[in-house]
């Protein structure tokens, strides 16, 4: 797959899947499925998407990131996409709804196809829709189509919908809108070596900057090493035991064997909300809690994951 970060004629005529894609929810696959349907017609599946949220720049509220740019990037080469572009939102934000056509869609990117979500709006000040881009792209011999919402028990699936159930601890359920666990990853960071003392080595990873917070507490979760998953303990938090002001994610792996990871890219994934956050009088008091903790997490941890798709 091709990544762009600026308008480079595409190589070829293209099908192209339009929006920011904030999480690649189920509802975002549906879109860039679209396009990757139009491989069959000669097409190369392509998906035009940006740097940052737009609300941010038109005034709205964006919320924190559900996913890494990285991981939006390997994501969308598992979907089959062979081009990629990520531009800087206002590279095109002054652009008036028929030169966006004009100039991206049918100028550079050399579509033939586009595709885009029921609430889909663009040009300048977000004032074109859906219905907009089927007229204008109509007038230039380019197909549309839309993708409607997606619905989980009745409600449209959506990333602000996803914000709240992480936000409220709910991340299984936030795992059936997605379309798998919500998680992030980064770099592993020294910490104070409280997990060695404890017998249990710990993960210590600043969440990421910008993103969604879970809602504080012990997490189940899958821990990606490589090509390999570990069964991990997630404390997200500010280690009310051990005393910090400073959110981060610290995972106990009782199960891991393996040397140490200090300064490795590791992705750690939240399976279920365990308990809030506790302090405990003693180290000892922490290390059965621990204990407890793990048990419950390796239930969660082996059980196949029911997403809504």
């Amino acid at each position: 797959m091709d990544v762009f970060r600026t308008l480079i004629p595409s190589r070829g005529e293209s099908a192209v899947a339009l929006g920011n894609f904030d999480g690649l929810h189920i509802g975002h696959r549906k879109v860039v499925s679209l396009a990757c349907g139009g491989a069959a017609e000669g097409l190369l599946p392509t998906v035009l998407t940006f740097a940052e949220n737009p609300r941010m720049d038109l005034g709205g509220g964006a919320g924190g990131r559900l996913l890494s740019q990285e991981d939006k990037i390997a994501l969308l080469k598992e979907m089959g996409v062979k081009q990629l572009y990520i531009l800087e939102f206002h590279t095109v934000k002054d652009l008036t709804a028929e030169e966006f056509v004009e100039q991206v869609l049918v100028g550079r990117l050399k579509a033939k196809k586009a595709c885009c979500g029921f609430n889909f709006t663009f040009g300048r000040g977000g004032r074109a829709d859906s219905a907009a881009l089927s007229s204008l792209c109509g007038e230039r011999g380019v197909g549309v189509s839309v993708a409607q919402a997606v619905l989980v028990d009745g409600t449209p699936v959506s990333s602000t919908r996803i914000r709240g159930l992480i936000e409220s601890g709910r991340v299984d359920d936030a795992a059936r809108l997605l379309g798998r666990p919500f998680g992030y990853r980064m770099p592993v960071r020294h910490g104070r070596r409280l997990g060695h003392s404890l017998g249990t080595p710990t993960l210590n990873q600043e969440l990421p900057e910008g993103f969604v917070r879970p809602k504080f507490g012990v997490y189940a979760s899958r821990v990606s090493v490589g090509e390999e998953s570990h069964l991990g303990v997630t404390n997200v938090g500010v280690r009310p035991t051990v005393g910090s002001d400073r959110p981060l994610s610290e995972t106990w792996m009782p199960e891991y064997r393996g040397g140490e990871l200090y300064g490795s890219s590791v992705r750690v994934e939240l399976l279920r909300f365990l308990r809030p956050e506790q302090r405990f009088s003693t180290l000892e008091e922490l290390r059965r809690a621990i204990k407890r903790d793990g048990a419950r997490a390796g239930e969660y941890y082996r059980r196949p994951l029911h997403t809504a798709e």
